[in-house]
């Protein structure tokens, strides 16, 4: 994805930005969303080998210390009945493609950290919203409900 800076927004003062970050958390509810029998338990997405370290941990698994780096092994001794998940990033990828997609129709600037974390600079966006409503000879678009 390209980030597109105009002058406006490369001369404004860096307390005047609007950013915001969003981190969707996306892996382990797409499990839970595609495997109905995961919701509620300690779930974690990436290898159960012995070299394996969790990609994402559900908030269950998370009560137990498991979250994301942790090695899997250390992940196990942690929760004992902790369910390991095969990561599909190909799923993932789509729907990081969907949210970026979302993201767009608010501003061009999004800045990816991973498939499911952005920045957005809303800068821009503020100041459209925040400018008082011209005078037009067009009768007025109706809003929304």
């Amino acid at each position: 994805m390209t980030i597109e800076i105009d002058d406006e927004q490369a001369i404004a003062p860096v307390r005047q930005r609007k950013n915001i970050h969003i981190d969707m958390d996306a892996m382990r509810p797409v499990e839970q969303r595609d495997n109905p029998g995961l919701r509620g338990k300690p779930v974690a997405v990436g290898g159960s080998r012995e070299r394996g370290v969790v990609t994402a941990a559900s908030y269950e698994a998370r009560k137990f210390g498991v979250r994301s780096a942790t090695p899997s092994v250390t992940a196990k001794r942690q929760c004992p009945d902790l369910i390991f998940v095969k990561p599909r990033f190909a799923v993932y990828k789509a729907i990081s493609q969907q949210i970026r997609e979302i993201f767009a129709e608010h501003t061009p600037i999004v800045e990816p950290l991973s498939l499911d974390e952005a920045y957005l600079d809303v800068f821009h966006e503020c100041i459209i919203r925040s400018r008082p409503a011209q005078p037009s000879s067009q009768a007025p678009i109706p809003r929304r409900p």
